[in-house]
């Protein structure tokens, strides 16, 4: 199979999770556990867990040999599964309704059967080592074309040979192209196809190259190559691309939130669950910051303003007041370093983030998240957002309590345009690249960095 990587996003996105499934059901019939609504509801758990958190291409790694080599990963994957459903069935009593050794039963063998799975259709699907390789060739040396080179040159997995590119421009157009690897102009390509074997094309030309790419088409029906055409997106910021269809008809996202569909349920469900867990352990701590605010300056215990949420909708953000002001108007100042309008334990409190601390009652409300782009005030949104390109882009999702950037050192002050920027950068990234996983490595991240940050006051 020349293209590995569909068949382990199956596996990750549908085959896992399904097998997870069948396996719950399974040993429900030795254990003699009715197939009720109960087991119902723990298995669409399991499946919604499975399909964010199980590295499914553990052994399917492009370019490795080695098809273990995410076993580690795999197996601290389904720890994970384990663990949410656990404390999801410890805080709503759940557990009480299943006999535990069945439910230890299934937590030892649903990850064996698995790797079975995985390597069973490892031996059936993925071609042998010593298959002919399908050579290959690309379209436009251009950004988006070069790219995909280097990752059939990079993954043999792929069991695909390049033998170079064809391009119009001279070679000394063409930036970081050899000219060996520069096999002719595009009337040539037809007879280079015939003549040299060549199982894949891939049409890697401009948007607008409408007319040549159909020349391109017509020349090449007298062959017998998989054509593959290569949008070059590099020209867009690509928010969560991918391909839908509306109404039977194709279409292609280059700019969509990562929460739709499965994801969206999985994304509120770990908010829920991480919300009312870590309320739990801090109520105290929430209750004696409450009583320092209130006794130390006059005024309200909490502060709201408003905040741009999803979809760039208007909400109230709660916070612990830390300053003897309450501005929530079309001009508001930052704080800053020694800012004098802080209360006595203002600078403390923001320091620590113990300010924030409300905003979990945000997320049980629905109008934030655990983890995503920081919400900002009215104010600087509407000044930012001519001043940055992209910087909307952030509010395509809630706004989160902790995030990518803050993680990454750009929390507090943002007194730059250049700090702003880099910023929205991490949010940016953020949003490309959300799993899961990466929600836990930012809350696990922002949990040992609250104590020694040093740009938020």
């Amino acid at each position: 199979m020349a293209h590995a990587a569909p068949l382990a996003s199956f596996c990750k996105s549908f085959l896992d999770p399904i097998v997870v499934v069948v396996v719950l059901y399974l040993l429900a019939i030795p254990f003699e556990i009715a197939w009720n609504g109960y087991l119902l509801v723990w298995a669409a758990l399991a499946f919604l867990l499975s399909a964010q958190l199980l590295d499914g291409t553990f052994l399917f790694v492009p370019g490795v040999s080695r098809p273990l080599l995410g076993l580690g990963r795999f197996v601290a994957g389904w720890g994970c599964v384990v663990g949410f459903l656990w404390l999801i069935g410890r805080l709503s009593g759940f557990n009480a309704y299943f006999y535990p050794p069945f439910l230890i039963a299934w937590h030892l063998s649903a990850p064996l059967v698995l790797i079975g799975v995985h390597a069973l259709f490892r031996a059936m699907l993925l071609s042998p080592r010593d298959a002919p390789l399908a050579r290959a060739v690309v379209i436009g040396a251009n950004q988006a074309g070069t790219a995909l080179a280097t990752r059939i040159r990079e993954n043999p997995e792929l069991r695909l040979e390049f033998a170079g590119y064809f391009d119009d421009r001279h070679v000394s157009r063409l930036e970081g192209i050899g000219e060996e690897e520069l096999l002719g102009k595009l009337a040539t390509l037809a007879d280079y196809v015939k003549a040299n074997g060549i199982g894949h094309i891939y049409v890697s030309l401009p948007m607008t190259s409408q007319p040549r790419v159909l020349s391109l088409l017509e020349d090449l029906k007298d062959s017998t190559a998989s054509i593959y055409f290569l949008p070059d997106f590099f020209v867009c910021d690509l928010i969560q691309a991918r391909f839908d269809h509306v109404g039977g008809i194709p279409v292609v996202a280059v700019c969509e939130s990562p929460f739709v569909g499965m994801s969206s349920v999985v994304k509120r469900v770990s908010d829920i669950v991480l919300a009312l867990l870590i309320l739990a352990l801090i109520w105290p701590v929430m209750l004696a910051v409450a009583a320092a605010v209130k006794f130390t300056s006059p005024g309200p215990v909490l502060f709201k303003q408003r905040r741009y949420g999803a979809n760039g909708e208007s909400i109230l953000v709660y916070k612990f007041r830390s300053m003897t002001v309450m501005e929530d108007g079309d001009k508001v100042v930052q704080a800053q370093k020694n800012d004098q309008r802080l209360t006595p334990i203002g600078g403390f409190i923001r320091r620590t983030s113990l300010d924030e601390l409300p905003q979990f009652i945000n997320v049980l409300e629905g109008k934030m998240s655990i983890v995503g782009p920081r919400p900002h005030a009215n104010a600087h949104n509407e000044m930012y957002r001519k001043l940055i390109r992209g910087y909307m882009i952030r509010h395509k999702v809630k706004p989160g309590i902790t995030g990518w950037a803050q993680v990454n050192g750009y929390r507090g002050e943002t007194d730059t345009i250049d700090k702003m920027q880099k910023r929205i950068e991490y949010d940016l990234d953020y949003l490309r690249n959300w799993s899961l996983w990466l929600d836990l490595k930012i809350v696990m991240q922002t949990a040992t960095s609250m104590a020694r940050d040093r740009n938020a006051y």
